[in-house]
């Protein structure tokens, strides 16, 4: 069976993570994707870490889980035979996924209205930090950024300390996954309609509306309603160091006794400081002490199997070996191994989500910097032999 985006072909404009995690999922699902680099290629090919912690464009690990499954085109979009080289990939392509500033893209002069000239079927993708118009539309600015004016950062945190970034690029993945399904939504329409349409990806605008109720419970009270509670939202819903790790606890009221009983601690279930949420809540500080001294002697696999025996909610803190050796994400193919003429063998997440059989995802490996250019702009583009070397001539291809 083809897989789910057999036949779909998307030309990636994109560097670092955004636009990229937007042309990954579409490789992974099975669509052509054409990624076009500039001379000397993504920025991401520069940022570490790298085999055997040498330099080396082909072997950034965060550019090889980005762009999986992708061909890449080496060329120079601000010289004039490099940009006519592109709209001609453009006109034979669904979608196009970018995350240029939005005057960047109007000097080259690929602005929307200059891509529907040469196919007007084309579903635009934008994805920056705040959108195509606004006071803030020229703003450059990074993830951590983002965090900070999309909200997310000051739920985060302590409240002794304050607002804390998320580990990761987590809100460029944000807008990645954003442009994606957007651009499914588009180019539906697309078939229908016959037409083309510009998908506008802000990040700040993805973060905003996954606060959970924050912004509505702001408007009914005049202020936030919640409190940074960084680890700890209670000594019995929080996490604890253990021997080889950190241990996750979420005690409810109902779990109160197999919590005790896994943990090898009847005594607290006869406490009378311990005997109902409230007065656990009101003794916050002695169960704390008393749940570290206990998770200081434990460790996490041990226990994570006696509290899924007793049904008792506690769990570990899954380091990335963990991850890579989960028997679940294993047994569901979510981690595939792949291999890299410059990299060598690694494992990578597998799909997000599944789709038939495999997933439905394919496995292909990131390109090497300009792998594909000649064969994709002569039989895609429809370039001659003597227009690729005019290309070659005039420095466009890299």
């Amino acid at each position: 069976m083809p897989a789910t985006l057999t036949g779909l072909r998307v030309l990636e404009l994109g560097t670092f993570v955004s636009a990229p995690f937007c042309g990954k999922l579409f490789a992974g699902y099975g669509a052509e994707v054409i990624k076009v680099e500039p001379p000397g290629g993504d920025l991401a090919r520069a940022h570490g870490p790298f085999k055997d912690g040498v330099p080396n464009p082909e072997t950034s690990a965060l550019f090889l889980y980005l762009n999986t499954g992708k061909k890449s085109v080496e060329l120079d979009l601000r010289r004039p035979r490099g940009r006519d080289a592109f709209l001609r990939l453009a006109a034979r392509c669904d979608v196009l996924v970018e995350n240029f500033r939005p005057a960047d893209l109007r000097a080259l002069g690929l602005t929307y209205a200059a891509l529907r000239e040469v196919n007007p079927r084309l579903v635009l993708v934008s994805i920056t930090p705040f959108g195509q118009d606004g006071p803030y539309s020229g703003y450059r600015a990074n993830n951590l950024i983002a965090f900070a004016m999309g909200g997310q950062m000051h739920m985060t945190g302590t409240q002794e300390g304050g607002p804390l970034k998320n580990g990761g690029y987590q809100a460029d993945y944000q807008g990645g996954l954003n442009g994606f399904s957007a651009a499914m939504l588009a180019v539906l329409a697309a078939e229908r309609d016959g037409e083309g349409q510009h998908v506008d990806i802000s990040v700040q605008h993805c973060m905003a509306p996954i606060l959970e109720a924050s912004i509505p419970y702001y408007s009914y009270l005049g202020r936030w309603a919640g409190i940074r509670r960084g680890n700890h939202m209670s000594s019995f819903i929080g996490i604890y160091p253990c021997q080889d790790g950190h241990l996750g606890v979420h005690v409810m009221p109902r779990n109160w006794k197999p919590f005790t009983d896994c943990i090898g601690r009847p005594d607290l279930l006869a406490d009378p400081r311990f005997e109902t949420q409230a007065l656990r809540a009101a003794h916050n500080d002695e169960l704390m002490a008393e749940l570290y001294a206990w998770a200081a002697t434990a460790k996490k696999h041990d226990v994570y199997r006696r509290a899924g025996a007793m049904r008792a909610p506690i769990t570990f803190v899954h380091t990335m070996q963990d991850l890579i050796e989960s028997p679940q994400l294993n047994a569901r193919g979510s981690i595939r191994r792949i291999e890299h003429p410059a990299a060598g063998t690694a494992s990578y997440p597998g799909p997000p989500w599944w789709m038939g059989p495999d997933g439905g995802w394919t496995t292909g490996r990131a390109p090497l910097l300009g792998e594909h250019t000649s064969v994709v702009l002569r039989d895609l583009a429809g370039l001659s032999a003597p227009e690729l070397a005019a290309l070659h001539n005039e420095g466009a291809l890299g």
